[in-house]
């Protein structure tokens, strides 16, 4: 499991490079911002990568909803939105897993 670093944008323009995913991967609340992050993956893999993205917040009906599943097509990228509600309240994180590894980088931005 590797712990995914951000990189915080600022007015002058930050350079900002992809770097490369595990098959778990997790995002700390301290690397987000107030209002999360925003996670971009770009899959430049032959194949789609299959994620899970956990989620500890709880719903309307207020039950949890554990994870969601999304797809990055190969060869293109996705933002996904990430809350600090989401973060597990024992250890702090979102934890993110991909089905194909090779050629697929992120990038993570705080939000606010």
């Amino acid at each position: 499991m590797a712990a995914l670093s951000a990189t915080t944008p600022s007015h002058d323009g930050t350079a900002v490079a992809g770097a490369a995913v595990a098959a778990s991967d997790t995002i700390a609340r301290s690397v987000m911002g107030s209002l999360g992050c925003i996670l971009i993956i770009i899959n430049g893999n032959a194949s789609p990568d299959s994620m899970t993205i956990s989620d500890a917040g709880v719903t309307p009906a207020g039950t949890a909803p554990g994870t969601y599943a999304a797809t990055v097509t190969n060869g293109t990228s996705k933002a996904f939105l990430i809350a600090p509600s989401q973060c597990n309240p024992t250890t702090g994180n979102v934890t993110i897993t991909h089905s194909v590894t090779s050629t697929v980088t992120y990038q993570l931005l705080p939000i606010g």
